[in-house]
């Protein structure tokens, strides 16, 4: 016999407490596979598609895409069975819509435990199952067809549940006409069901809008007429009344509505991480132009070597990555964060190189780890791994947290110079501006040279400004001799 089970949103860690509804990935009476991917979120942090630890057939789904659920909330039901069992001859009794962790059948309806692998499951994974088509029980089948006719598609309320007030329970099961009596402010408690046992259907519901609708017509076209009739002519005005305003011609057109756009997901975090840095941390910034020939010179010729010991290519973002974690071992106070509470600096052990990228989702900073052991080609194939995720959205959330510092290359955007704001709670972002030819003076003599505007934004709790001054010095004598890197490689 078929049993019915409840999914819902998991724990997707890194302190998330909900998600919205992309794209789902199955339809009610869909079959789907244990860890099948069966529907695609977007967090605070990361687009993520969601497994269902459960194979069997999709019975509902809560949420329609673009709806927010919180976590715990139903996400779908999904009807497991003993598929290699012998066909029931007689019909079969409604299924019991069970929670994920209660099971008659340890084997169809325990799941595998990994409802999201590393985001927050820790349950021991159980034998897969599979459910095919052709080999569905009936009871299956019948949890199909009930789900398709109740309409349990769409309300992120679990199916089961009926609408309750002070009066006791209103005859609704559909969350679907729930939702539609909402919307439309319609009393489900004055409404009669036409349907089994006095059943409210969304037939019932839809009556009930349109007979709203054409007494509030009707209501507005009586209150219309007498104040026509009553409006008295210019010539029967009394003397020394004030003259009414003149109305608006035909052609005149009312003001646009203002938009407004939900602070949520990455656009929401985002908000969110500058306005604590903002009013917590007093930063300061420097900047200082630099010579990036002898830079770009030296990338060229690190590209341009052939045969096997040759490499990948080498970016300019890895080669000032690399220039960044060589500051910080000589100026680790800029490797800290500030414990407010304690009212300690606290300085890191190693350096978790934060990247700011620009994505159709909005900005994103991947980090990429222990990037002090690394050097300028591991770098820079990590960038280029974690850069390809942040564009098709599929980067973690751990992808996205624990940076120790951020590296804001905003020259690819064609401006000069910012005043970046820290990436809370780090101490500090180094930005980087458009390198191009502008006249240098290069050795005495007036030249052209590719010129880069270099800024440092910083905490000035974890250092004064010799420090970040010391840093940023270090960082353009990098940029305009390489050489200098030679000593700490």
């Amino acid at each position: 016999m078929a049993q019915v089970l409840e999914f819902k949103l998991p724990d997707l860690g890194e302190g998330l407490t909900e998600a919205e509804i992309v794209r789902w990935l199955v339809e009610v009476g869909d079959v789907v596979a244990i860890d099948q991917p069966v529907v695609e979120v977007e967090t605070a942090k990361a687009m993520v598609e969601v497994p269902c630890p459960y194979g069997g057939v999709v019975t509902a789904r809560f949420g329609e895409e673009g709806t927010e659920l919180p976590v715990g909330a139903p996400l779908l039901t999904v009807a497991a069975g003993a598929p290699e069992g012998p066909a029931l001859s007689g019909p079969s009794p409604s299924p019991s819509v069970s929670s994920a962790t209660a099971a008659s059948d340890p084997e169809s309806s325990a799941g595998s435990g990994n409802v999201l692998v590393g985001y927050g499951t820790g349950a021991p994974a159980a034998r897969r199952r599979r459910i095919r088509p052709g080999r569905l029980d009936r009871a299956v089948a019948d949890v199909v067809v009930t789900a398709r006719a109740t309409e349990l598609v769409t309300d992120p309320a679990p199916a089961t549940a009926l609408a309750t007030d002070v009066q006791g329970p209103v005859p609704v099961v559909s969350p679907l006409v729930r939702r539609l009596a909402r919307q439309h402010d319609i009393d489900l408690r004055r409404l009669a069901g036409s349907g089994p046992d006095g059943l409210i259907l969304r037939a019932d519901v839809d009556r009930a809008i349109r007979t709203a609708e054409g007494i509030a017509a009707e209501e507005t076209a009586t209150a219309a007429r007498p104040a026509r009739a009553q409006a008295p002519t210019a010539a029967a005005a009394p003397t020394g009344a004030t003259e009414a305003p003149p109305l608006a011609g035909p052609n005149a057109s009312a003001a646009p509505a203002a938009e407004r756009i939900p602070l949520r997901g990455v656009r929401g975090t985002v908000a969110d991480k500058l306005s604590r840095s903002r009013t917590e941390i007093p930063d300061a910034t420097c900047w200082v132009d630099a010579d990036a020939t002898e830079l770009m010179a030296v990338r060229a010729a690190m590209n341009a070597a052939t045969g096997p010991s040759a490499g990948p290519k080498v970016s300019v973002l890895a080669l000032l990555a690399r220039i960044c974690t060589a500051a910080l071992a000589r100026y680790p106070e800029l490797n800290s964060t500030v414990d407010t509470a304690a009212r300690e600096i606290v300085r890191l052990p190693g350096v978790h190189l934060g990247f700011a990228a620009q994505t159709e989702r909005g900005l994103v900073v991947p980090v990429v780890r222990d990037a002090h052991t690394r050097n300028a080609e591991s770098i820079g194939a990590e960038i280029a791994r974690l850069t390809e995720l942040a564009r098709t959205g599929r980067l973690s959330p751990a992808q996205l947290t624990g940076g120790t510092f951020t590296l804001n290359n905003y020259g690819v955007f064609g401006v000069d110079g910012s005043t970046p704001i820290i990436n809370h709670p780090e101490a500090a972002m180094l930005g980087v501006g458009r390198i191009m030819p502008k006249p240098w003076v290069h050795r005495g003599e007036l030249a052209v040279r590719q010129v880069v505007q270099l800024s440092l934004t910083f905490d000035h709790r974890v250092c004064d400004g010799g420090t970040a001054g010391g840093f940023l010095r270090y960082v353009a004598d990098c940029v305009e001799q390489p050489a200098v890197l030679l000593r700490t490689l």
